[in-house]
């Protein structure tokens, strides 16, 4: 069954997280996703927070940039958060945006680099090894968590180019892919995620891929989301998102799903004028034709 989630964007106030969490777990929805974009929100800091305010939602970060934090770090907080809320926790690590780790000194030469080592590396910590790493950028000296996660919990990576999304198929355990594919730029992905999996023997796993989908209901919608993407500098016409009623926006929902997606992100534009009543909408009347 395809999992439906919807994104609380940080161009909100932190303070309206809250609702936005406690509006997903009411309306059945089954996964609220938050990011890390510099210099908006930390992505831990309010996972931890949402997943403390609701009961039954599983909460996502995608994505932490590897750059920007110490793999140490990282999965300090990814086993605290996976110790204190089991099966709820999420998270996905990814390249950052490069204009942003510029801007604080942490851009690498190397992107794909850092992130094969920076997965080896978390994998192997939340699986509770002790771990010793002399990489071109991850350097651990016998590091060890002393509260890892009792099961050890997937990891997932970010990509969108060829290169890095081989990477994630041979060295995370799930893939999100933003909001910039198409069903068919979605099934092509996933074949290079998968020849990833099988360059590393890694296709007896399993290997979720999460994806985000522009989207909006009431009126304006198709204006609002055809406006998000030409800013991202995207072609509207290409068909980027999931506009109009419940059963339209399930519809867009469903290709995806039918070209590789295991989660569908539903991703409201930076201008929803009711946030909360879009995560109600999309858990009370999209979710129900997704699921059924």
């Amino acid at each position: 069954m395809t999992a439906l989630g919807v994104v609380f964007r940080p161009q909100l106030p932190p303070e309206r997280l809250r609702e936005m969490a406690l509006a997903a777990d009411r309306a059945g929805l089954d996964e609220l996703w938050l990011w890390e974009d510099c210099f908006l929100e930390s992505g831990i800091a309010t996972a931890s927070a949402a997943l403390a305010w609701t009961e039954r939602l599983r909460v996502g970060v995608g994505l932490l940039p590897a750059p920007l934090r110490n793999v140490a770090l990282t999965s300090m907080e990814a086993a605290t958060l996976h110790r204190l809320f089991p099966g709820r926790v999420l998270l996905g690590v990814g390249h950052g945006v490069q204009d942003w780790m510029a801007q604080v000194g942490a851009r690498v030469d190397s992107p794909v680099t850092l992130l094969r080592e920076y997965l080896e590396a978390m994998r192997a910590l939340l699986a509770g090894e002790r771990v010793t790493s002399r990489g071109r950028y991850v350097e651990l000296d016998q590091v060890a968590l002393d509260w890892p996660p009792l099961t050890p919990p997937p990891v997932l990576a970010g990509a969108i180019g060829p290169r890095s999304l081989r990477l994630t198929g041979e060295s995370a355990d799930g893939t999100v892919v933003d909001a910039r594919v198409a069903p068919e730029g979605l099934r092509k992905a996933c074949a290079l995620v998968e020849e990833g999996r099988r360059t590393a023997g890694r296709t007896a796993a399993p290997h979720p891929v999460t994806v985000y989908v522009h989207a909006a209901t009431g009126p304006g919608a198709a204006a609002r989301v055809a406006a998000e993407i030409r800013r991202e500098g995207h072609d509207p016409s290409a068909g980027l998102g999931a506009v109009g009623s419940a059963a339209e926006i399930a519809e867009a929902v469903l290709a995806l799903a039918d070209a590789g997606a295991d989660t569908v992100v539903l991703q409201p534009t930076a201008d929803e004028p009711d946030p909360e009543g879009f995560v109600r909408f999309a858990g009370e009347q999209v979710r129900p034709l997704v699921s059924g």
